[in-house]
């Protein structure tokens, strides 16, 4: 007979997409494995004023927009009296974006804008020209154009309001120019580094066998667990783009580690796909105590001179099963087979995530176990 799987154990099997059977691979190309060392992106951050804005931006309590705007007028040599501000129309604000390695001068990249002070909404306002920095305090790209917001918000006269997403933060697509290099070097001494996204000694050990199959014996060598060095070929020592493109297309099957991801808070569980069960009993009981409040209004004898008071009242009731189940388990070899084998308890995702530790505890579960 059929027996459904509770909706929280259908995650449990989630892998079966992509796993049919114990001993069929999962191939994955070097470049959704690895990332080149010295190819890669910098954050940039900067200070700027966000003008235009109908009526929503910072207030005279938030003195950010206020100096910055002083500021700029300065510099475009307009004075103006501080007392003369008025300052709903304007929003000070911090852009942040990331450069990616190999950007040239002109290249354009986005934006994301987000208000310091207490603007309501961005909408409709326009960045003014801001300069971007690195960590090293430079310059490297210049920031300014119109926002585009994300979500929506409406206010009554009364006091009412309507907001859909956020109105504090946008962005402004291409809104940044690179105005400075930052220099890249992926070639060291006629080698190339490889770096693993999720370091393990077999995947490195895996790589380094498809690139020596491709290159040739000798031309990897694994560092350690997240890293793999390559030694540059003579015939594409003036083609190390070509190298690493060829390269990026090998496949190799990556080491998956036996997992169970626990989320209590969602009640969510996700296991990996060579997670095992060896044979085993389980009795598996609870206790449940309910404690119920209730008030009661107490009235006095009309002639006792007392008053009327409320008076609580608890009841507690506990409930046990008894006697406790004992479940023989038989060992699963599949995920299939564990999901099948721990869906005839029929429990709550809470206690489910209780059992999978005490089957770790004793041993019977062969995976690591994540609580989030």
């Amino acid at each position: 007979m059929f027996r459904r799987l509770p909706s929280y154990l259908v995650l449990f099997a989630v892998a079966l997409a992509s796993i049919t059977t114990e001993n069929e691979a999962h191939a994955d190309r070097l470049r959704d494995l690895c990332e080149v060392v010295g190819a890669r992106e910098n954050q940039l951050v900067g200070y700027g004023v966000v003008t235009g804005l109908t009526g929503t931006g910072d207030d005279i309590t938030a003195p950010f927009a206020a100096q910055s705007l002083r500021a700029l007028l300065r510099r475009l040599g307009v004075q103006i009296d501080s007392s003369q501000l008025r300052l709903r129309n304007v929003a000070a604000v911090i852009v942040t974006t990331n450069i990616a390695a190999f950007s040239r001068n002109g290249t354009r990249i986005d934006v994301t804008v987000s208000a310091i002070g207490n603007a309501r909404s961005l909408r409709g306002g326009v960045l003014v020209q801001t300069p971007l920095r690195g960590a090293d305090r430079k310059t490297y790209a210049v920031a300014q154009g119109p926002l585009i917001v994300g979500g929506y918000s409406a206010n009554g006269a009364n006091g009412s309001s309507v907001t859909e997403n956020t109105t504090n933060t946008a962005r402004v697509p291409n809104g940044a120019l690179v105005e400075r290099e930052i220099p890249t070097e992926f070639v060291t001494k006629g080698e190339v580094t490889l770096s693993l996204r999720r370091p393990d000694f077999s995947t490195a050990d895996r790589i380094v066998q498809a690139i020596e199959k491709s290159l040739g014996n000798g031309s990897a060598r694994a560092l350690d667990g997240g890293s793999v060095v390559i030694k540059v070929p003579s015939k594409l020592k003036e083609k190390p783009v070509q190298l690493v493109a060829e390269l990026s297309d090998l496949e190799v099957d990556p080491a998956v580690s036996a997992r169970v991801v626990i989320n209590e808070r969602t009640g969510t569980i996700v296991a990996g796909g060579d997670v095992k069960l060896s044979p085993v009993a389980i009795s598996q009981g609870g206790l449940t105590i309910a404690v119920k409040e209730q008030q009661a209004v107490v009235q006095p004898n009309m002639l006792a001179g007392g008053q009327t008071a409320r008076v609580d009242q608890s009841a507690v009731e506990t409930t046990e099963k008894v006697p406790p189940s004992m479940t023989y388990l038989a060992g699963a070899a599949t995920l299939a087979e564990v999901a099948q084998s721990l869906s005839t308890f029929g429990v709550s995702p809470r206690e489910m995530a209780s059992i999978l530790q005490a089957l770790r505890g004793a041993g019977a579960l062969r995976a690591e176990i994540i609580v989030q």
